[in-house]
């Protein structure tokens, strides 16, 4: 019988995001960025948000997160 996560765990892991560390609690290779959705593999996995408990693919994915209007064109 076969998991979501595939045979071998290839698939969204479920992760755990602490303090300057990260803990699998279901194996994948990847999450999923909370902005943009993109896929980011665990081993390139660089910022996340421990109180809300999600990943960011890149710097600007973190401020528009927790500064919404700070990536607004001033126009």
């Amino acid at each position: 019988m076969l998991n979501k996560f595939g045979p071998s765990g290839h698939g969204e892991a479920q992760v755990q995001y602490l303090d300057g560390d990260f803990r699998v609690i279901s194996p994948g290779t990847y999450v999923r960025c909370a902005i943009t959705d993109v896929r980011i593999p665990l081993d390139e996995l660089k910022y996340w948000s421990v109180d809300l408990q999600e990943a960011y693919s890149i710097p600007s994915a973190v401020l528009q997160r927790h500064f919404p209007g700070a990536l607004k064109s001033q126009g």
